[in-house]
This record gives C-alpha cells, structure tokens and sequence, in this order.
C-alpha cells in the first residue's frame, strides 16, 4: 500500500490549519457555552458548525455533514433553531475570542493577525463553491468584530471548501453515512501509517451510529471487498487501502490549485506560530501544556 504523500500544497495547508480550525470543538470552555445556550454538546455543534445554512431542514444539514447520524442531526438542529442560531453562533464566537486571546495574550490583537484574515479571503475570493454547500454557507458568514475570530471564519470557509471536496469523493465511490466514518476508522493494511482517527466508541458517541448500525456498515465494506473482519475490529483489504489512498489523493488533487497559487504558502507558514501556540496550550485531544 502506497502511503498518502503529505508534501503537497493542500496536504501540508490542511496538516497545518486543521488545529486551529476544531478549536472551535474541542476547547475546554464549550461546557460554559453549552450551559449558557441550554443545548447539549450534539445541538451546540451542530448549530454552530451549521448555523450559516440558516434555519433550512434538517435533511440538508445532514446531507453537508454527511456522516452523522441523521436522527442525531434532526434532534440537535431542531435543539439549535429554537435557541437560535444567530443566538448559538455568537456564544460560540465568544467562546473562540476568550479562548485564543487565553492561548495567544496579546498577540491576538496583532496586526499580522488582520492581514492573514485578508489574505485567506482573498484565496477563498472566486472559489467554485457549485456542490459544496457548507462552504457556501460559510462564504457568506459575518465573522464578529474581534480579530482573532475574525481568522478562524477566514480559515472556516476554506476548510468547509476542502470537506465539501472530499465528500464529494466519498459519493464517487459510493461510502455514505456510517460506512463512511466505518471505513475512515478501519485499521489500514500497513499500521506504520500515521492518521488522524477517533476511535469507534468516540466515533460512534459524536456521530450517533448505534452498535447494529455501525456493525453493518462494516459488513457493507466486507461484503464489497474493501475490509475484513479482524478479533479487534475491522481492516481494510487491499483494494480498500488503496481506495482510502486514492480518495485521500483525490481530495488533496481538487485543493492543489488554491493552495498551489500565489502568496498560499506564505499565508500558511505566517500562521504556523498561531497553530503551534494552540498545540502547546494543551487543550485539543492529544496534546500537552507546553512551557
């Protein structure tokens, strides 16, 4: 099995921008804005994550999001459009502001912060957003006044762009819903290759998939030859490793252009210290309080 390559433009951009971007999910005060909003930790994410969709049904959210669970996505987006989305987005942006400005002191109100926010609007500025609705959604998002936030919705719309590619490969291969997730989860056929993974149990709670749902997803993935069944869980065969590289491939392939053109990469090193500041506060899972 060939190991996705992490050297091109949009790997090296996603690699670099992702914790800063789940910030926004992962940070220990979302309890407090939970709390303040009344909504659980379902209803608050799904809320804030789609609010620029507006109050639309439910289905559409679960189409953007793509592996959750749709029950899970119709309770907690009916939580969230009785709260108020306006109302839920705010409380998550103060949650961002009072959380970077803990982790950056007064570097978040530094102008360099400005003009990375300008710089990643202007590479989303003529982005094909066609099929790629959460993106679109976020395109047209009013970030709040402070700076600092202000960059973590530039970096939203394109990492939503960039999600809405790879669902896209997802459909042209046919992983939906649970088997999505279930093939993203399954152990890869050479387990040197580092990744990203949640785990089932994290999977499954976040997600909403139930033990029969899950388990049949992996049978789908078993009986289409891209995974086998092992006494710790599930594997992915031969032809699914090189599905999952060739999906992995395809996503970065549909973002090389952007963060290929002028002036990317320099945005990208630019914000390097901003990312590694929120790695070495030790708040996103994994990691450890530094200094």
């Amino acid at each position: 099995m060939e190991t996705v390559s992490d050297t091109t433009a949009s790997r090296s951009a996603y690699e670099t921008l992702e914790p800063f971007h789940v910030l926004a999910y992962f940070s220990p005060l979302l309890r407090d804005a939970q709390r303040d909003t009344g909504l659980d930790p379902h209803a608050f994410y799904v809320g804030a994550r789609g609010a620029p969709l507006g109050a639309c049904v439910p289905a559409v959210v679960t189409s953007t999001f793509y592996n959750f669970a749709p029950e899970l996505i119709e309770k907690s987006w009916t939580a969230a459009l009785d709260v108020g989305l306006d109302r839920v987005a705010a409380r998550r942006d103060a949650m961002l502001d009072e959380q970077l400005r803990a982790i950056l002191g007064d570097g978040a109100d530094d102008p360099s912060i400005t003009e990375l926010t300008a710089g990643y609007r202007e590479l989303a500025v003529g982005l094909p957003i066609g099929g790629r609705a959460l993106a679109a959604g976020w395109s047209t998002a009013t970030p709040p006044e402070s700076s600092v936030v202000a960059l973590w919705y530039a970096v939203a719309v394109l990492r939503e762009w960039r999600g809405d590619n790879h669902i896209a490969a997802l459909v042209l291969n046919g992983l939906h819903g649970v088997d999505a997730v279930a093939f993203h989860e399954a152990q890869l056929p050479d387990p040197t290759v580092k990744r990203r993974v949640l785990g089932r149990k994290l999977v499954q709670l976040t997600r909403g998939w139930c033990d029969d749902e899950w388990e049949a997803g992996v049978d789908r993935l078993v009986a289409a030859g891209l995974a086998e069944r092992t006494d710790d869980g599930h594997r992915l065969s031969a032809d699914g490793g090189a599905l999952y590289d060739d999906i992995e491939a395809t996503t970065d392939a549909l973002g090389e252009s952007l963060w290929s053109s002028d002036g990317a990469a320099d945005l990208v090193e630019r914000t390097r210290p901003i990312v590694k500041a929120v790695i070495d506060a030790g708040v996103l899972p994994g990691t450890k309080k530094k200094g």
